[in-house]
């Protein structure tokens, strides 16, 4: 069987041919550390981690790279850590865990490498030193920029001309400039802002320099593969593009660039406005939406119930039916042993570039006849593992995010309520004591009232509630 990706670059898919056999490279753009990550940030996680699997299945885990970044160096993060009154690093470092816990409890696997920007400010320096001396970058009141025509490959990646470009661009209009579409490479700070110096003053990296620096620093100046959501394309990856050839005197960056497609929430597009802004964490321990919380392998099945290429409509109803299929086949296949090989016919929809909604046809096909086929079932069982969606749950664990909401309870704040409603109800407060008990179920708290049989008093103990 042979590996083919669709190439954003050549827009075709091509069969993909490994740079060098024993050291496959993979950069995935990662998150920018100031708030809980939403769903749509999930897609790319969910779909370069299968990537990754694959990619360590055909060519033996210890000759795959696997590089995603994270952002801890932003105006977000900034103006997040600002309003918070908070140093800007115990924010970064809270959500960086906070994202951490998030994607694991989606299955996903730990990228090889996790850069973050702010290691690698000399790397970037570095970098924009090259492309000045390369007349592809100037300084200009205390910035520096890059000088997009300077580079005529400019565009090619998004497939946009330059006016295209410059009409639908969000560029900052600054009489520095020397053409609008020049974007920032590195721009001063003041007063609480995260800063360093350079040999153009106290100052910070843009955004697009960052990956360009973190990727070349692991994987070479030119790599394998890079990925990203599609919304990454322009301006992110072509400024990339023009940073990272410009820099190294390359004709490319990456052979291949991979896009997953947009994600919008019950027909409409993600927005806190329209009140549909659905957070992984929310997903996994809250009833925000659809009325309880959801397993973590019941998202990701979800998610790769559509090929990542297009567009995604996430919805309750898809959870729903996930959860079904996944608690029908844990029941199946719970305790039945795994093929060391993995299935061919799965196998072979994953080469053809990641085509999940084929897999898990076949996956149904394999459950319909497992009840009755041995080998059926040590397929399925397989399968699953192999795509992370299962690890001897049975039929009821995929009812709700139980792993992610026993890491996310606030035991204080349990407790206190706990004896909060005990001492309403000594009171005799009864809707008090019954107003406490539901902020309780809704924080996924069960409480359990008792007799204790030599007092004779109530005791109430709490667990999380599955």
């Amino acid at each position: 069987m042979t590996l083919k990706l669709y190439n954003t670059r050549t827009r075709r898919k091509d069969v993909f041919e490994p740079i060098d056999l024993k050291a496959v490279r993979m950069y995935v753009c990662g998150p920018t550390v100031y708030d809980f990550a939403h769903i749509g940030n999930a897609r790319p996680v969910i779909v370069f981690d299968v990537l990754f699997r694959l990619l360590r299945h055909l060519y033996g885990p210890d000759h795959v790279t696997y590089v995603r970044n994270i952002t801890d160096v932003d105006d977000k993060i900034n103006a997040r850590a600002a309003e918070e009154g908070i140093p800007i690093r115990e924010l970064t470092e809270r959500t960086a865990a906070q994202f951490h816990a998030d994607v694991a409890a989606l299955g996903a696997l730990p990228p090889t490498i996790e850069p973050r920007a702010t290691e690698h400010i000399p790397e970037m320096i570095a970098l924009i030193q090259q492309l000045v001396e390369r007349g592809h970058a100037y300084a200009a009141e205390g910035h520096v920029l890059f000088n997009v025509p300077s580079d005529p490959d400019y565009g090619e990646l998004a497939r946009r001309s330059t006016d295209e470009m410059r009409a639908g661009a969000r560029v900052e209009v600054a009489p520095y400039k020397r053409d609008p579409m020049d974007f920032v490479l590195w721009k001063p700070s003041t007063g609480a802002e995260p800063g360093w110096e350079s040999p153009w003053g106290y100052g910070r990296p843009g955004w697009h320099l960052e990956c360009s620096a973190m990727s070349a620093k692991h994987l070479g100046n030119v790599f394998d593969i890079h990925g990203g959501g599609i919304d990454l394309l322009f301006p992110h990856h072509e400024n990339e593009v023009a940073q990272s050839t410009c820099a190294h005197g390359t004709k490319i960056m990456a052979n291949v660039w991979m896009h997953n497609g947009h994600l919008q929430v019950e027909g409409q597009k993600m927005s806190k406005s329209l009140g549909n802004f659905v957070t992984i964490n929310e997903l996994l321990s809250t009833t925000n939406f659809g009325n309880q919380p959801w397993h973590g392998k019941v998202i990701r099945f979800a998610m790769l119930g559509a090929h990542y290429r297009q567009p995604m409509d996430w919805t309750v109803d898809r959870l729903a039916q996930a959860r079904s299929a996944l608690g029908d086949w844990a029941s199946l296949v719970h305790g039945a042993p795994a093929d060391e090989e993995m299935d061919a016919e799965v196998l072979g929809a994953l080469e053809d570039d990641l085509n999940t909604p084929a897999v898990i046809a076949i996956l149904h096909g394999l459950g319909k006849h497992g009840s009755s086929n041995p080998g059926d079932l040590k397929r399925l069982a397989t399968s699953l593992r192999f795509l992370g969606l299962y690890d001897n749950e049975g039929k009821t664990d995929f009812d709700v995010g139980y792993e992610a909401k026993e890491a996310s309870v606030d035991v204080a704040k349990v407790e206190s309520l706990k004896n909060a409603r005990l001492a309403a109800r000594k009171a005799k407060n009864w809707a008090e004591a019954d107003r406490i008990r539901d902020e309780l179920v809704a924080m996924g708290i069960a409480l359990m009232d008792a007799k204790n049989p030599i007092t004779g008093e109530i005791e109430t103990t709490w667990k999380i509630a599955r």
